[in-house]
């Protein structure tokens, strides 16, 4: 009951950190008139921050590589809660920018911890279970904590939701403070990988980089595509995007199931799911049905690959769980970024199709990736030639 109380906290932890990440898009008209800025200038507020971590999380990790795991969270967490209450007290953009920074570092490094954190809370068998629950819990933040920040911003003020999400901070903050074992770094098996092999962890950022950059090249303009070449209304687009995120859902649910017995096939299985996806969202677009269902299905995919990468990095980490999560991390929030960035530069000159183009073949280099990960083994070199573990 004690990990479980304590994992249900780093799941909400997760949550919150995506919920406030994300949260000024839902909030940008109402949070430019209070502040006397450009829409534009809010909207720098979240790319701010996933520049911040994509810098961050590997430096800063390494830096707190020695401190002890939960300590290192209750000051992570602490740095949350007085951050997003002074983002709720912002005089003007400056001090909210400042405010939004000192979120995004603890961030860095929190997703850098949190699953070797949440993993060492449960015996090995059922890890890719704990970790599905804290994946699911930053599923849920665009699902339920985006939308409901943003309306209860509307009927109040934009900074009552930054407000509330930092007194749930200080709810997370205690669990974590109370519940979660301060066991010294290196004495807990999930601080390394379970079967290290620098050659397939290599490959996972790999594969990860590209996997991530070819769902963010299509999703980040899925308004268009759905209006301009489904033909659907502007109503519309809040129910596919619900169903998307219920399909998410039950994508790191799957993953939970899975992964254990299956880790390097149920990545693989995962990442060709999105190609035919996406493939599928480009060639019969056209089709209504068909673009709510590929809509869906990539939300699966994307969210199961997500899950399946926390687990796979326990197994291969070829030095501390913390320093390969970082990287997976930072290779998540490149493909974030790189992805959206190509996709804008598709929709200006090639048209509301091509982004799903794009993620499409993208996601093949990453199934191309994930199909040479055995191969580049460099711990199958130390042992007679045979078929490689999952």
């Amino acid at each position: 009951m004690r990990a479980s109380v304590a994992l249900a906290a780093l799941s909400l932890g997760a949550f919150l950190f995506v919920t406030v990440e994300t949260l000024p898009i839902g909030l940008l008209a109402s949070m430019a008139g209070d502040l006397g800025v450009s829409e534009s200038s809010v909207g720098l507020l979240v790319t701010a921050y996933g520049f911040v971590v994509v810098v961050a999380t590997l430096p800063l990790t390494r830096l707190t590589a020695s401190w002890p795991r939960r300590r290192l969270l209750v000051v992570l967490l602490a740095v949350f809660v007085v951050s997003t209450a002074l983002s709720a007290l912002a005089a003007g953009y400056p001090s909210l920018l400042a405010a939004r920074i000192a979120i995004a570092v603890s961030q860095s490094v929190f997703w850098a911890v949190v699953t070797p954190a949440a993993a060492g809370l449960f015996p090995r068998h059922l890890r890719g279970r704990a970790l599905s629950m804290v994946f699911a819990g930053s599923s849920t933040a665009p699902l339920v904590g985006v939308p409901l920040g943003t309306w209860v911003g509307q009927q109040s003020n934009w900074r009552v939701p930054f407000l509330a999400l930092a007194l749930l901070g200080v709810a997370v903050l205690l669990v974590v403070m109370l519940l979660v074992p301060e066991t010294p770094r290196g004495e807990s098996d999930a601080d390394r990988g379970t079967a290290p092999d620098a050659g397939r962890y290599r490959m996972l950022v790999v594969a990860s980089a590209l996997a991530v950059a070819g769902a963010f090249a299509a999703f980040t303009y899925i308004d268009p595509f759905l209006t301009r070449v489904s033909g659907f209304d502007p109503s519309a687009l809040g129910p596919i995007l619900l169903l998307r995120g219920l399909a998410g859902l039950a994508g790191v649910v799957v993953a939970g199931l899975v992964v254990g017995r299956w880790g390097w096939q149920s990545l693989l299985a995962a990442t060709a799911l999105q190609v035919v996806a996406l493939g599928a969202q480009f060639a019969f677009g056209t089709e209504q049905i068909t673009a709510v269902v590929t809509t869906a299905v990539a939300g699966f995919a994307l969210s199961s690959m997500a899950a399946i990468l926390g687990a796979r990095v326990l197994e291969v980490a070829p030095g501390s769980t913390d320093m390969a999560s970082a990287g997976t991390s930072t290779a998540f929030n490149v493909g974030i970024t790189g992805g959206a960035l190509l996709g804008s530069a598709l929709l200006a000159g090639a048209g509301a199709r091509a982004p799903a183009l794009a993620g499409a073949a993208l996601t093949v280099l990453a199934v191309a990736a994930v199909l040479a990960e055995p191969r580049l083994s460099t711990a199958s070199r130390s042992r007679p030639a045979s078929a490689p573990a999952a």
